[in-house]
């Protein structure tokens, strides 16, 4: 790793760390190491230490007891109950959106679908996952929900999780018509078509994951975040 992209600090550290969980590169379950997470990163037990803490109060980490530190693994009924609170949610801050939303906003949502694609292309699904909850989180910034964009941050970190675990297809990227149609309702000002589309985009993503079983073991600690050039 070059000294330009060196990561330094508990929220250089935490960050880097959640972008490989939102990515896939870390999967649930996934034991996270101190003394490998320093190796990798360069950096004292300490600031890896309080990094998972961080990424613990967030949910995305589970801290056991004389155990360590693994990546979350969200059950069934949590993947359920977290679809179901999107569902709410994101229908309201996607009819918010559209009547709110400029050049500039459409131009900005226009830029992650494209950075979506880009990343399919090469074949990089956990990176176009990434940008997809971006993409959502996105619309509720433009909702100028200050309150209710956190609770939709959370519940989408929490998803990328869900989707690593229940995956079943690869229409469980939020990808393809779907942004493409959101897009155009905002651009249009149309509330209710784009409150309908939220809605059952959402719904279409839960038909899309297998809640009845979890996904193989996840590769190494070391090589995982490889992968992202973390080492």
């Amino acid at each position: 790793m070059s000294s330009e992209q060196q990561i330094t600090g508990v929220d250089g550290i935490a960050a880097a760390l959640e972008q490989a969980i939102h990515e896939h590169r870390l999967s649930p379950g996934m034991k996270l190491g101190e003394d490998d997470l320093a190796e990798v990163y360069g950096v004292s037990r300490t600031i890896v230490r309080a990094a998972l803490q961080s990424l613990a109060h967030n949910r995305l980490v589970d801290l056991r007891r004389n155990r360590g530190a693994f990546v979350a693994q969200p059950s069934i009924v949590e993947a359920r109950e977290v679809f179901e609170a999107r569902a709410l949610l994101e229908a309201r801050t996607a009819r918010s959106a559209a009547e709110r939303a400029g050049p500039e906003d459409i131009a900005r949502l226009q830029a992650h679908i494209d950075a979506e694609h880009a990343a399919l292309a090469a074949g990089d699904t956990g990176r176009a996952l990434h940008l997809s909850g971006q993409f959502h989180n996105e619309i509720a910034e433009i909702a100028d929900q200050a309150t209710i964009a956190e609770m939709v941050a959370r519940l989408i970190a929490r998803s990328s999780l869900i989707i690593a675990v229940y995956w079943q297809r690869r229409s469980a990227l939020c990808e393809s018509h779907a942004h493409h149609e959101l897009l155009g309702a905002f651009a249009a000002h149309d509330a209710d078509r784009a409150e309908e589309l939220m809605q059952g985009h959402l719904l279409d993503l839960v038909t899309s994951l297998d809640l009845r079983s979890d996904r193989s073991a996840p590769a190494s600690l070391r090589e995982a975040l490889a992968q992202g050039g973390a080492a």
